[in-house]
């Protein structure tokens, strides 16, 4: 992620003359270092020819909230306030942009399209969501925008993801959780990832920890993906990752027991028990609860320990909003 580093004192005009050339990076905060100022950047080729040092560096990604208040303020000057209270979230995966747009919006397609452009000027797709199909979760899309591609390279935590939209499942939101998770593990452990998907836990973790990972993903498209992500970032990795591709309900009763089990399960299974069953110290486990089952939640995962013979201890945190009074969380299981 490159950030172009400007004296203090020529920061502003710096940082206007970037977003006037659409090379400033919006998502990411710029940072003070001394005397100078970490601006962020797109990568670009025009970068190197504006006289200032430019460095590969990790700057903080702005709150989601933030990026979509963006959109909104921008999207003012054309969309009614009525309209506007039907503008939906969205998510930025690489250079695509997917986006929700219910029917009361529809006849406002190019003014989203140009507002969603005027935020994000890396952008080269624009996609419209559609419904999760299959068993594997892959959402429908339709291109409104850009080109004809729903297949991109995602930076986040230092990794790059290469994730194709119309094969596999890829939740850009969940970016804080793996960071989270990756400072919580510690060199030298142990960890099993089911469900790994195009492996965006296990690489964030590799990236930050020198661990040993077993990913588990039945998906064969995010299999495939998954081990070309390996590749992608190789050299920087300090962990070791061993990806098997199968079904993760047959594969892990043949596996040892971990140190730590991350199990990012999909939406409508249940496999408590199971990954519950390979963690040594550790499993953190997530699922899609009512607010007024959070309790319940937390005590049938006490009453799995207690059925395996273990003393454990639970923590039950919201991730994200699902649907209303709906929330994604996740149990950090200690076990004793």
């Amino acid at each position: 992620m490159p950030a172009v580093k400007v004296p203090r004192r020529e920061a502003e005009p710096v940082k206007r003359k970037l977003k006037k050339l659409g090379l400033y990076d919006g998502r990411r905060r710029p940072r003070r270092e001394d005397e100078y100022v970490l601006l962020p950047v797109i990568s670009d080729p025009r970068i190197e020819g504006l006289g200032y040092e430019v460095l590969p560096v990790e700057l903080p990604l702005r709150p989601e909230r933030q990026i979509y208040k963006n959109l909104e303020s921008v999207l003012a000057e054309r969309l009614s306030r009525e309209e506007l209270k039907h503008l939906r979230r969205y998510d930025v995966i690489g250079d695509i942009a997917v986006i929700q747009i219910p029917p009361e919006l529809e006849h406002r397609v190019e003014d989203i399209v140009w507002g969603l452009r005027r935020v994000h000027p890396f952008l080269k797709v624009i996609a419209k969501k559609g419904f999760h199909e299959g068993a594997f979760r892959i959402r429908d899309y339709s291109i409104i925008w850009g080109e004809e591609r729903l297949e991109t390279v995602h930076k986040e935590n230092g990794v790059r993801i290469k994730v194709d939209l119309s094969k596999v499942f890829f939740n850009p939101r969940m970016k804080g959780e793996r960071y989270r998770l990756a400072q919580l593990v510690r060199d030298g452990e142990r960890v099993l990832i089911p469900f790994a998907g195009v492996l965006p836990y296990a690489l964030v973790i590799a990236r930050y920890r020198k661990v040993r990972i077993t990913a588990v993903e039945l998906n064969e498209d995010a299999y495939r993906l998954g081990l070309e992500n390996i590749d992608l970032n190789r050299g920087k990795l300090r962990g070791k990752i061993e990806f098997i591709h199968g079904d993760a309900f047959e594969v892990l009763p043949e596996l040892p027991s971990y140190d730590r089990v991350i199990s990012p399960t999909p939406r409508g299974v249940d496999a408590l028990a199971l990954t519950l069953s390979k963690a040594e110290k550790w499993l953190h486990y997530y699922d899609f609860v009512h607010e007024g089952e959070i309790e319940r939640f937390r005590a049938r995962i006490l009453e799995e320990c207690r059925k395996l013979g273990r003393d454990c201890t639970v923590r039950v945190k919201k991730v994200s909003d699902f649907k209303p009074r709906v929330f994604k969380v996740c149990a950090d299981v200690g076990v004793g």
